[in-house]
């Protein structure tokens, strides 16, 4: 069975750059929110979208008039990844770029979180042990664990700024989500029009209802 027909790029006629404009007005996506793979954290996006004037999320997908999915109403788009730490997310954050054009960045670590539970060094010395593997080289060891939420969140939104493939113009977030109550605090505010200088709160609050 041949599966060219299901890719976009092996369709007759396939010009590109008419290709991406299609994608941006079939998905009105404006807000990337990366979060943790852990079950106990899958509201995240619906809070964020909650917290955040004219985000829809998950939204409705759309179809043609012989049923097929052509589209969807969502602004948001989630990113799952270990911690929910930005490393893992930056080349879904550049595709995202190129296919639809983001406003906004939004990297969410959530309380009690797996990745608090361990430390660079003990997760290299259990892969060697366990695996045989020698990972201390595959990743910046700042990037396997969360030592602290605030530090984290710094180096996260300041990774995604600082990546050539992030959009000079988007607005970046740091949140911490508490497990237990759905609450979204804000811990760094970085505005595409001061990117020299972030805004760092710890105060601002918003709740599911």
């Amino acid at each position: 069975m041949s599966f060219d027909g299901y890719a976009f790029s092996k369709l007759p006629g396939f010009v590109e750059n008419e290709m991406r404009k299609a994608f941006k007005k079939a998905v009105p996506l404006r807000t990337i929110v990366v979060y943790c793979y852990d079950p106990r954290a899958v509201n995240i996006p619906h809070v964020v979208a909650k917290a955040m004037p004219g985000e829809v999320y998950p939204g409705k997908i759309v179809t043609d008039e012989n049923g097929k999915k052509i589209a969807s109403t969502a602004t948001i788009f989630p990113v799952v990844v270990a911690g929910g730490r930005a490393v893992d997310a930056l080349r879904s954050i550049t595709v995202a770029q190129h296919l639809f054009g983001i406003k906004n960045i939004v990297v969410v670590h959530h309380t009690y979180c797996g990745a608090t539970s361990f430390t660079p060094q003990g997760i290299i010395q259990a892969f060697k042990k366990e695996q045989g593997a020698d990972i201390s080289t595959l990743y910046d060891r700042g990037n396997i664990a969360i030592a602290d939420y605030e530090s984290s969140l710094k180096r996260d939104t300041r990774l995604v700024r600082e990546s050539h493939g992030t959009p000079k113009d988007v607005n970046i977030y740091g949140y911490l989500f508490n497990i237990d109550t759905d609450a979204l605090t804000l811990v760094v505010e970085d505005r595409a029009a001061q990117t020299n200088s972030p805004a760092i709160s710890s105060g601002r609050l918003a709740r599911h209802p």
